[in-house]
């Protein structure tokens, strides 16, 4: 059976990291408030955020990959490279329809190959054109993975279309699950890691934003039926944040729950304690990201869970 982590991760260090006026429409995460100001200190700020995470994860036994974005052409959110791709351990390379179009920009050949030098390759699903037909599932965003049980989690939202949905679990064998969900001013929730995370054993889920209550019964039991502990967060955690964490291993097989600083500041001493029985907790300060760009810490980690050659 497929592990549910991986210890090798895949960043992109950021060249010209801002606010994306693109995405800014349906991600309400981001603060509008810094839309239009000078790109300079944003990138500094996010360069010194993204160069501290990566430090402290490779200290802490993380296996960290970092390709650095390119100045040309523009793409203010290649810090988020989960949204593009996704890496599994049948050896399939998912390619993702992308909302905005300086987001698919994102998107490099180069990475790939790159990778199968080292890992095994044998099959890319591209899912693109749907972006011709104004439809989208936007990566690792879209969709929370069990990888054991092969089942997808998917909010669905202007990123996140049941018509996508459907052609990734026919061409990946992915049950998936699908449900709406919205913030406390009823906008849809953008995407489904910031309300939710997966672990192997544990789930962190903000059930309160799925105001359907035969939905949010569904969400629930299927997490029950798939063995996993329930911890719930609130809207206003969801917000934090909270529920934008990704599970990962060390080289030495010791479990870390990656999350920012905001979001482990918006938990109670007892979720963060039930949080604690299942990994070590890695926090980390990405103020800057998580303001102008509207992700955070799961964001901006595509976990390699492709086989080693």
């Amino acid at each position: 059976m497929q592990s549910q982590t991986t210890s090798r991760i895949l960043m992109i260090r950021p060249v010209r990291f801002s606010f994306n006026e693109q995405t800014a429409e349906s991600n309400a995460f981001q603060d509008a408030s810094l839309a239009g100001r000078p790109m300079d200190q944003a990138q500094a700020d996010a360069l010194r955020e993204f160069d501290e995470m990566v430090r402290q994860l490779r200290a802490s036994g993380v296996e960290v990959t970092v390709y650095n974005d390119t100045p040309d052409p523009h793409t203010p959110d290649s810090i988020f490279p989960n949204n593009w791709v996704s890496f599994h351990f049948s050896g399939t390379v998912v390619l993702y329809p992308m909302q905005a179009e300086n987001r698919r920009l994102e998107r490099r050949q180069d990475i790939i190959d790159d990778l199968a030098q080292q890992f095994h390759v044998s099959k890319v699903v591209d899912l693109t054109s749907f972006e011709q037909q104004g439809k989208y599932l936007e990566g690792t965003g879209s969709l929370v993975l069990d990888r054991m049980s092969r089942v997808a989690f998917a909010c669905l939202s202007p990123r996140t279309h049941p018509d996508v949905l459907a052609e990734f679990s026919r061409q990946t064998g992915y049950k998936t699950i699908a449900f709406h969900a919205v913030d406390e001013t009823g906008k849809a929730v953008y995407h489904t890691n910031v309300l939710m995370c997966i672990g192997d054993s544990f789930a962190v889920v903000c059930l309160q934003a799925i105001q359907d209550l035969d939905e949010r019964l569904m969400v629930r039991q299927e997490l029950e039926r798939l063995g996993k502990r329930i911890i719930e967060i609130t809207i206003e955690q969801m917000n934090a944040f909270a529920g934008n964490m990704l599970l990962v291993k060390t080289t030495r097989g010791q479990k870390l729950l990656i999350m920012s600083k905001q979001a482990h500041q918006s938990l109670t001493e007892k979720q963060i304690d039930v949080l604690d029985d299942y990994a070590s907790l890695q926090i980390v300060d990405l103020a800057t990201i998580e303001a102008n760009g509207g992700g955070s810490a799961r964001c901006m980690m595509a976990e390699v869970h492709l086989p080693v050659k």
